[in-house]
């Protein structure tokens, strides 16, 4: 044991010296004792100070501000991932986002990151899991709305994406859940970057819903319209028609919004005589806009009004550039899909539309494996929207 430390073990008021006889004895007056109280009081605050964590021993904690999504409670033990504090999880539609301390970042100390929490999407180990802020209960199932502080479909329910600006492709294949099999195996073998659409009259939405948003896939509604040529073509049940009232139509509109939930919007299924009819698609953008919900027009009609009433109601829209499998030869789809590359190298953003028939499932999977490789990113629909909130 060193010296310091038996002068540290030492009572107070014994010095060092020889054999315990040959000691001194000092005489302990009130000066002593207040020296001696002093020095106690300094030893203990030092120590204090030196064993305390925090905030003396910590550097400065940064917050940020990252998009949560609001899960009711409860959902929170199925949704929340394990490891998860109740805290980082919003019980309220109030709020927009969530605010939550992270640790600090070596490389950015010191900074205050705030995002845009529509920027990024839905997180996707909750993806299956609907939004009630977002949903309006009606006689035919709920319906999507924006919720009171804000939030849209379009942006909670879409998939993330990395936001940069080089060439992107969207890739959207509908017709799911006509076929059972068919349904089972586009969500299984397609990319988690290619949109599924779904078409309202298929069955068991709902349940392919949710195994299209486990697998990672943003999901759009097909909306039927009618065609020139309706009714020897006919889209479907419950079809938006020109003759139709405004009210029957809204009906109708309904009824395929209500066919299940976590989508971002709808495209239309046929319609190029519908679209034509700026007093006939009218109320139904309105209704979208006031949704919250994208329009996709497929671009099979050079007539459609949608892109003129989508800016008008505020509706996020997009238009296709190329149906992918018009001829269903595996050679013919991938020619499509390498011209929608070269499109979208040359303006940025290309846009294709296919049905989830074998062949364009197949030739999908593969070119897109390998448009990734050659520096194309595959986006989500709602990545290519122009939005007239946002613009």
């Amino acid at each position: 044991m060193s010296p310091a430390e038996k002068d540290i073990d030492r009572p107070l008021g014994l010095t060092t010296g020889g054999p315990r006889s040959a000691r001194r004895r000092v005489s302990l007056t009130p000066a002593t004792i207040a020296t001696a109280l002093a020095a106690v009081a300094i030893i203990a605050a030092s120590s204090a100070i030196a064993f305390r964590e925090k905030p003396f021993r910590r550097p400065p904690v940064v917050a940020v501000v990252t998009p949560e999504m609001n899960v009711p409670l409860e959902l929170e033990a199925t949704a929340k991932p394990a490891g998860t504090s109740a805290a980082k999880l919003d019980a309220t539609a109030d709020s927009p986002s969530i605010i939550h301390v992270q640790p600090p970042d070596p490389s950015r100390a010191g900074v205050v990151v705030i995002r845009d929490p529509s920027a990024i999407g839905q997180d996707l180990r909750v993806a299956h899991l609907a939004d009630k802020a977002l949903i309006e209960q009606s006689e035919t199932g709920p319906l999507p709305i924006r919720a009171a502080d804000g939030r849209r479909p379009v942006d909670v329910y879409a998939r993330p994406w990395s936001g940069a600006r080089g060439a992107r492709v969207a890739i959207v294949i509908g017709g799911l859940g006509l076929s059972q099999t068919g349904t089972q195996e586009a969500i299984a073998k397609l990319p988690p970057e290619v949109t599924l659409a779904f078409a309202p009259q298929g069955n068991s939405i709902g349940r392919w819903m949710q195994e299209s948003r486990r697998s990672g896939h943003e999901i759009i509604m097909q909306l039927p319209l009618e065609p020139f040529d309706y009714p020897n073509v006919n889209p479907g049940r419950n079809t938006l028609t020109v003759a139709a009232s405004e009210a029957e139509n809204l009906k109708n509109l309904r009824w395929t919004l209500s066919r299940t939930t976590n989508y971002t919007g709808v495209m239309n299924y046929m319609g190029a005589r519908f679209a034509a009819d700026p007093a006939a698609l009218q109320p139904v953008m309105a209704e979208l806009g006031e949704r919250g919900l994208l329009y996709l027009d497929d671009g099979s009609s050079a007539r459609s009004t949608a892109p003129e009433l989508a800016l008008k109601n505020g509706v996020p829209f997009a238009i296709g550039d190329a149906a992918i499998d018009q001829v269903r030869d595996r050679g013919a789809i991938l020619k499509k899909l390498d011209e929608l590359e070269g499109i979208a190298r040359a303006k940025g953003v290309a846009i294709g539309t296919g049905s989830a028939f074998d062949v364009t499932v197949d030739a999908v999977s593969s070119w897109v494996n390998e448009a990734k490789r050659r520096g194309i990113e595959i986006v989500p629909v709602s990545a290519v929207v122009t939005d007239p909130e946002r613009s």
